[in-house]
């Protein structure tokens, strides 16, 4: 399956990708045309296909690696959408093999408090997905996911407690700290959700330290 930008329309591509994202056995032979549309004049589709290489990379890493850097360049992008699936992608990568995205991750925590809050969040998900497999790395960095447990956005104050999860399960002694702060948000914070979450992190570690 081949995309050329200067013959297809915006929502023509878009549904190309689209029916790609469901064919999962053609994904390893489509990562070449899928990062060519990373220089599309479409903002919409360099944010799908910086998706797709994140899922794609999760899946093959050795065969995206020559295309990471420019998935990392859109960490500079005006535009908090691409910058987002920027950090997705790297994030989905790294969960697979964090070689690929090391140059790249230290940077990663300005994003921590990007104005879009989006970005924040994926910001969060893209730290989850790499702690999955390479926890040990975090362990000096918890107070900026403290920070954002007092987010201004629910929807990042609802995910920040899911890094203490993951991390948790693997090397509670980095989330150890942060139990009482967890617990008084599992008590009072205004939002259900994030309730939910933190308690659910102070649970997976007090199990994790029982063991």
């Amino acid at each position: 399956m081949t995309y050329k930008n200067e013959e297809m329309t915006e929502a023509e591509l878009y549904k190309k990708l689209g029916l790609l994202t469901k064919n999962k056995v053609e994904w390893e032979s489509s990562i070449s045309d899928v990062a060519g549309l990373l220089i599309s004049e479409y903002s919409k589709i360099q944010a799908k296909a910086l998706w797709m290489l994140g899922e794609m990379g999760l899946l093959y890493p050795s065969k995206i690696a020559e295309y990471v850097p420019a998935i990392a360049d859109f960490l500079k992008s005006s535009e908090p959408l691409l910058r987002e699936r920027a950090l997705n992608a790297l994030g989905r990568i790294g969960r697979a093999d964090f070689s690929l995205i090391k140059p790249y991750w230290n940077g990663l925590f300005s994003f921590a408090k990007d104005q879009a809050s989006n970005v924040r969040l994926n910001f969060i998900w893209a730290s989850e997905n790499i702690a999955t497999n390479t926890p040990d790395i975090y362990a000096d960095y918890m107070d900026i996911f403290a920070n954002l447990l007092h987010d201004s956005d629910d929807k990042v104050r609802m995910e920040s407690p899911e890094i203490f999860r993951v991390l948790g399960k693997r090397k509670p002694e980095i989330v150890k700290p942060y139990v009482e702060l967890l617990t008084k948000i599992s008590e009072s914070d205004t939002n259900r959700v994030v309730r939910i979450h933190a308690k659910g992190a102070v649970k997976c570690l007090d199990y994790r330290l029982i063991k």
